[in-house]
């Protein structure tokens, strides 16, 4: 089965119609700009009709525009360079409300991501974090900030967790060279892919550790060394990497090991509530109106 987009262009030219050629044509120059469009954009782009487009997409083996549209989205995934974002995002937002158009988007986002995670590599990944002798996290660049995150609370959760977060091939594999098949490889990235996110994912499975891939699609570089493979949408098109899905993700899998370790977890944290109570670590409300009351008191209210 031909699945690559242009090799589908190339094989299906001399049937195309002129107005399906155009089309075929400018996806060609400006795949980039196309993978963002609706159908009717894309239309109204090259000159002509929307279901000039639809058809466009039916005759190359899609089924329907938006199969197409992903399809130049996927070619792209490693492509667009910061400046590029930054254009891609002009055109799709336009002059749209900013706040709501961001929003929308990460909601969309949310919602594909609940439709094509796999609640079997979920559970299977969890139950591998669960009982595994080390739990390394790797993330870098824009994800070290989820890796962080993660990595903090299962710090109060397992006594065993390794955040790594430098793209230096030495450091890195200082940190993960013990690595056994009795540990687990959380790897995080999303486009643009980080080289060293791969090669710490393929040493994970050359040492027999369960490796869970966190990122946004099944071509992702990552899932060809994973065990079990987390997808959690991002937007590779933003000006910012869009990483509330993955965070909700992240979010999901904290609660279900706290619930699979449910009595365990409680006691570490009685045990730290009585730690920080003691330290004030956490501002009291009470305080906080008292000090108020004192302060009008001293401004004469």
């Amino acid at each position: 089965m031909i699945t690559h987009l242009l090799t589908r262009i190339d094989l299906s030219m001399h049937s195309l119609s002129k107005g399906q050629k155009r089309i075929a044509l400018y996806i060609e120059e400006h795949y980039d700009k196309a993978a963002f469009m609706t159908a009717s954009k894309l239309g109204e782009t090259v000159g002509v009709s929307e279901s000039t487009v639809v058809r466009f997409a039916t005759e190359l083996g899609y089924d329907g525009y938006p199969k197409l549209q992903k399809a130049m989205q996927e070619m792209i995934r490693d492509k667009l360079t910061s400046v590029q974002r930054i254009e891609v995002t002009s055109s799709r937002i336009g002059n749209d409300d900013v706040l709501n158009s961001v929003l929308n988007q990460d909601i969309d986002k949310i919602r594909r991501t609940i439709e094509e995670t796999s609640h079997e590599d979920f559970e299977r990944a969890v139950d591998k974090i669960c009982n595994a002798d080390r739990i390394y996290i790797f993330g870098v660049r824009s994800t070290a900030a989820i890796a962080s995150f993660l990595g903090y609370y299962f710090e109060l959760i397992f006594d065993n967790v390794r955040v790594i977060d430098s793209t230096s091939h030495t450091t890195t594999y200082e940190r993960i060279f013990r690595m056994t098949d009795k540990d687990v490889m959380i790897g995080i990235s999303f486009p643009r892919y980080s080289t060293m996110a791969v090669d710490a994912m393929n040493y994970a499975r050359s040492q027999g550790a369960h490796a869970i891939a966190i990122t946004d699609s099944m071509v992702s570089p990552l899932v060809k060394s994973a065990d079990s493979v987390l997808i959690a949408r991002s937007d590779m098109a933003s000006i910012v990497d869009s990483l509330v899905a993955p965070l909700s993700l992240i979010n999901a899998l904290i609660v279900a090991t706290v619930l699979k370790k449910k009595d365990e977890v409680s006691e570490n944290f009685r045990r730290l509530e009585t730690v920080w109570n003691r330290e004030g670590v956490y501002a009291s409300g009470e305080k906080d109106e008292e000090e108020e009351t004192e302060a009008g008191k001293k401004n004469g209210k």
